[in-house]
């Protein structure tokens, strides 16, 4: 019997060696950041110095950087924000929808799904070869030219190119994390008397989703910033105020603006797509030495 079993009410305390170890790492630490803030903020001086010095600084500066055209375009291009956002949501809502049942059934078995499995292969290929913007320009001006419907707004074609391309991508993603499924899940699912659409719902999906998590925040973030791409259909959002805001100050600071409320916008998603990657491969590498 060892001292800690013949003492089960002490608490454990760790070793000299131990706590020098910790010591250590912490006081490594604190020089690795140290480090890290002293070298950006040399960096940092390094490139402002450069762009400040150089020859045509003055004529940059007040075409790209004028805070009182900033100001004046904020406004609007705040309120063409909006229409990003609401084809944001209905994009991620119709991208959800629609990968999950192409992943399905590109993950079908039998013979007598082949027709549904090669059909979901040739849409994954289609649109994930098709550049987004030409298929923003075939679906906006292509489908309104055959005059089957009335007139629809810019924003609505735009979105459904969006869903169309993105699908395509989601879709090989979340095949991939349900073909990463340990198959005895599948087989203990329907031993348990499950059938083949609830083995999906509550036992394969679940986990094929935890395993890609990184990897569909990622295609979040690029669907975030595609939806300035609407503005191409004449859609009045952030990209398009900030083109007649441009086009009406003769002055591209507008422009800089709406990448700004972008790169805001992304931000906090960037941040915890690495966050929820980090946590992944902690969580896989428990036990092991890196």
């Amino acid at each position: 019997m060892t001292s800690t079993e013949s003492r089960p009410g002490r608490a454990f305390e760790p070793s000299q060696i131990e706590l020098e170890r910790r010591a250590y790492r912490r006081a490594r630490g604190r020089r690795s950041i140290l480090i890290s803030v002293v070298s950006t903020l040399i960096f940092a001086a390094v490139i402002v110095l450069v762009l400040v010095n150089s020859p045509g600084w003055t004529r940059v500066r007040d075409t790209f950087f004028d805070p009182q055209v900033a100001l004046n375009s904020l406004p609007s291009i705040l309120t063409g924000l909006l229409l990003n956002l609401q084809v944001l949501v209905f994009s991620v809502i119709g991208v959800a929808i629609m990968s999950t049942l192409i992943a399905i059934a590109r993950t079908l078995r039998g013979a007598v799904f082949t027709p549904l499995r090669l059909l979901a292969a040739g849409y994954t290929d289609l649109f994930r070869g098709i550049p987004v913007l030409l298929v923003l320009y075939l679906i906006g001006f292509g489908i309104p030219a055959l005059q089957l419907t009335g007139r629809v707004p810019a924003q609505v074609w735009g979105t459904i190119a969006l869903v169309l391309c993105y699908s395509a991508y989601v879709a090989e993603v979340l095949r991939a994390g349900m073909e990463a499924v340990h198959p005895s899940q599948r087989l203990a699912a329907r031993s348990l008397g499950l059938s083949h659409a609830k083995t999906l719902r509550l036992v394969i999906l679940p986990q094929a989703v935890r395993k890609v998590t990184p990897a569909l925040m990622n295609d979040f973030v690029s669907l975030m910033k595609d939806v300035g791409l609407i503005s191409v259909l004449g859609a009045i959002d952030a990209v398009r105020a900030a083109q007649i805001e441009a086009a009406s100050s003769f002055n591209f600071t507008p422009y800089v603006v709406a990448g700004l409320i972008f790169v805001l916008l992304a931000w906090p998603f960037i941040r915890i797509t690495d966050a929820v990657a980090a946590r992944a491969q902690k969580r896989e590498q428990i036990g092991g030495v890196v």
